[in-house]
C-alpha cells in the first residue's frame, strides 16, 4: 500500500467520523441526505463480497468491515432513531436513486473486467459510488444553508476520492500490470461531481462567511 490510498483511506474515515459525530451528538441528520447514505452501503455490500472468500491484510479487512458497519449504522438511525429520524427533511430528499442504481448495474453487466458475479458486483459498486454524492448535493443546493459538520463531512469525502486518483496515478507509473481503468474513470466522474461545491466551500472559506450553495 503507498501513502496516498492510505491517505484516501483515513480522509474517508475521517468523513464517516464527522457524519457519525453530526448524528450521535446532536441527534440530528437534518442537512443529510438518506438516499446518498443508502447508496453507500449497496457500495460496501457489493464491493467487499471477497470478505467472505478473500484475505489481504488485517487492515484491509478490518477497514471493509468498518465502512459497512459504519453505513448500515447511518442508514439505521436515520430510518429507525426515535430522535434522529425526526430531523429527517423527506420533502428536500426527493432525489430518485433507484434509477442511479438500475443504471449502474446494466452498466456493470456490459462494462466490466471480468463477468463474473463478484466481478459484476465490483464494478456495479464502482459506478455506484461515482454518482452517490448526487442526493446529498442536491439536498445541500435545495436547502441552501450548510451546517459546518455537513460541510466538512462532504469535504472530506470529496478529498478522499482526490487522493486515490493521485494513488491511481502512482500505481500506473510504479506497478507492471495496473488494470483498474475503471475505478480509475469513474473516480475522475466522481470527483468532478464535487468540482461546484469545493468552489463554494472556498468562497465561504476565504471570506469567513456561512456555506451557502446555489438553488
Amino acid at each position: 500500500m503507498n501513502i496516498f490510498r492510505f491517505a484516501g483511506d483515513m480522509t474517508h474515515l475521517i468523513s464517516i467520523l464527522i457524519l457519525l459525530l453530526k448524528i450521535y451528538a446532536t441527534k440530528s441528520c437534518a442537512g443529510i441526505s438518506l438516499k446518498t447514505q443508502e447508496l453507500y452501503a449497496f457500495v460496501f455490500l457489493t464491493r467487499y463480497l471477497d470478505l467472505l472468500t478473500d484475505y489481504v491484510s488485517l487492515y484491509n479487512t478490518v477497514m471493509k468491515i468498518v465502512f459497512i458497519a459504519s453505513s448500515l449504522a447511518i442508514v439505521w438511525c436515520m430510518r429507525r432513531h426515535p430522535l434522529v429520524r425526526r430531523s429527517y427533511d423527506k420533502d428536500l430528499d426527493t432525489f430518485r436513486h433507484q434509477y442511479v442504481v438500475l443504471a449502474c448495474f446494466v452498466l456493470a453487466l456490459i462494462l466490466n473486467e471480468k463477468f463474473t458475479l463478484q466481478e459484476v458486483f465490483w464494478a456495479f459498486s464502482i459506478y455506484l459510488e461515482a454518482v452517490a454524492i448526487l442526493p446529498q448535493l442536491v439536498l445541500l443546493q435545495r436547502s441552501g444553508n450548510v451546517d459546518n459538520l455537513t460541510g466538512q463531512y462532504v469535504l472530506f469525502l470529496g478529498a478522499y476520492r482526490g487522493l486515490y486518483i493521485i494513488n491511481w496515478i502512482y500505481r500506473y507509473f510504479t506497478e507492471d500490470h495496473f488494470t483498474r481503468w475503471i475505478a480509475c474513470v469513474s473516480g475522475l466522474v466522481q470527483t468532478a461531481l464535487y468540482a461546484d461545491f469545493f468552489y463554494y466551500y472556498y468562497l465561504s472559506w476565504k471570506t469567513n462567511t456561512k456555506l451557502k450553495l446555489p438553488a
